[in-house]
Order: structure tokens, then sequence, then C-alpha cells
């Protein structure tokens, strides 16, 4: 079968089209035929430590796709059944994917938009819900808002009926997402959003902020916090890995800071919102809420072209790969 596997020097990554077996799978997982996958943008960047230096792995992270044939342990899937998930390789034609974290595709849902759920908006839900304890009425604040985990953040936030705020560095990404609900669209690139987030909250502040832009609007984000805040931190496109703490702040406010991240986690561990997020994620998808925001699809063999896209940050939302033909 064809899969793209990418090898690091530690400063430069190649990435090319191999042919290899087709996995078997074992007791607890399941043989998927790809019929689309998402990328991701933290997969690429080396200093994540995703990749060891001089190794090649197949990359990809999330797909949608035809279960093939199930190992002896799965319960609850059968072969031709479309199903979802995280999974190592999902750039291939054939994917191994456990029950823990496979999900059967909701019924209106296309292969595109599967493929753009199960690693974005499982994340998401964690940061919202699960460590977020996000509640109906409160005040989201989005740094970066029309990346992939900003406009999932939006959509689901709007979903469990919280209000939000978002920046971002162009005035047209914005209108994009004009319809998502946005209660407050800030156009910058700086980390000045302060008295407009203030402004907007009536002086109270958010009380919970999706950071995936990095150390340069920390302190910022900090200062904007409401009583109680939460500050979920999922990544730093600016590479800036330090920032300024206000202590005072974090101890008067009594805030809650934490990092949400996959690197160091068991598949127990990555599973664990699985189940909640079928509960109560999934049936609001069937019915057309906080779906993926899709920027483009393009064909399994403009893998190369569609990272070039990402990483000049042409996008809004998610960039999906159709599955080989």
């Amino acid at each position: 079968m064809k899969s793209y596997w990418m090898q690091s020097d530690g400063v430069h990554a190649h990435i090319e089209l191999r042919e290899v077996d087709r996995p078997i799978p074992g007791p607890d997982q399941m043989l998927v035929r790809v019929h689309a996958s998402g990328l991701n943008r933290g997969e690429f960047i080396l200093s994540h430590g995703l990749h060891k230096v001089g190794a090649a792995k197949p990359i990809g992270m999330e797909a949608a796709g035809e279960v093939v044939s199930c190992g002896s342990a799965v319960k609850g899937f059968v072969n031709g059944e479309r199903v979802m998930g995280r999974c190592a390789g999902a750039f291939s034609e054939y994917v191994l994917m456990t029950q823990q974290e496979a999900m059967k595709i909701p019924a209106t849902l296309s292969w595109h938009q599967a493929a753009a759920i199960p690693l974005t908006s499982i994340v998401v839900f964690e940061m919202l819900v699960v460590q977020g304890n996000l509640k109906a009425g409160e005040w989201i604040f989005i740094p970066g808002v029309t990346s992939g985990v900003g406009v999932t953040a939006l959509a689901m936030g709007k979903a469990l009926g919280a209000k939000v705020i978002g920046t971002s560095g162009s005035q047209a990404k914005l209108d994009q997402i004009h319809s998502l609900g946005l209660d407050l669209a800030i156009c910058s690139r700086e980390p000045n959003f302060h008295e407009a987030v203030m402004n907007m909250t009536g002086g109270k502040g958010v009380d919970l902020v999706i950071n995936a832009v990095g150390g340069s609007v920390f302190e910022q984000c900090i200062r904007s916090m409401a009583f109680q805040g939460r500050l979920a931190t999922v990544g730093y496109v600016d590479g800036v890995l330090n920032a300024q703490m206000d202590l005072e702040a974090m101890h008067s406010k009594r805030l809650k800071l934490y990092g949400v991240s996959n690197k160091l986690r068991s598949l127990e561990q990555r599973a664990e919102a699985v189940p909640e997020f079928r509960k109560q994620i999934l049936p609001m998808m069937d019915k057309g809420k906080c779906l993926p925001w899709i920027y483009e699809v393009l064909a399994f063999e403009r893998l190369i072209e569609a990272k070039a896209i990402m990483d000049s940050n042409q996008h809004v939302g998610k960039i999906v790969l159709e599955g080989f033909k």
C-alpha cells in the first residue's frame, strides 16, 4: 500500500511516499481503508519532539474510512462500517484504528468532515469540557481563532452555550467565520486585546482562554481572565516558549492553568474522553452543530502542497486529504 513517511535530521524534515505492507490488526484493532485524513500542524513542528532525529515514521494522526477487518477482541464494530478516529500513519491507504479511539461516523457527515474531527475536536472537547469545566453563558477567549483549533473551539463553545471572543491578524479570515457567531472579533496580531476583552465582558474578564498562539500572548491572556478563570495552552505557533507570569494575579484570582497535549499520554489516557465525546458532541454534529470548518480538500498525492498551505497560514480551519484512489 502507499504511505507517507517523514524523516528528520533535527532541523529539516523530508517527506516521501513509500510502498509498504498493509498492516495486520491486533486483537483490539481494526484495519480501516482510508477515505480521508486531516492535517494537524503540531505533527510537522520538529520542536514538539514527535519525531526522533534520524528515524523515519509514517505520518498522519486522524482518519475516516471503512472497516475492512476486525481483531478478535473488537466489539461493537463490523466490516463495512464507516468509522473515524485518531490513528498513526493516517496518510496511508490503510490504517490500524483501536476500538478505544474509533467512533462511528454520524450518517449526516461526509468523509471529509469525519476526517477533520477525531484529533482536533476531541482535544477541544477536553479543553472546554473535561479540563475547562465550561458552563453555558461563560466567556471564552481564543487568540488565533481562525486556526484549526480556534475555529473548532469557537463552533463547539457556541454549541455549548458560551460567548466567544477571538483574534486574528486577518480581517478577511474573520469575515469567513462570521456565520459561526463570534461575539467579538479583534483584528490584530499583537497582544493588545486586553482593553477590548475587558470592555466586552463588562470588566469581568473571560472565564476560559484557549491559547494556541504561545508565549507572545500569555501575559495579556492572564490579565484578561476573570476570577476563577482557566487557561489552556495547546500550542505555540509563535515559537515563543517563555513568558512573564503574574503570580499575584494567579493567586488572587484563583486561576487554573493547564496544558493540552497527547505527546506523553498512553493509549488509555488518550481514549478517556472518547465515550463522553460520543455521548455529548456526536449527536450535536449529527444535527449540523459544531461541525469542522474545512478550508480545502486535496488529493492524496498533494500532501506536500497541503502542508505548504498550512505552513503559510493561508487557511482557515482544517485541511483534509482525500484517500488514495
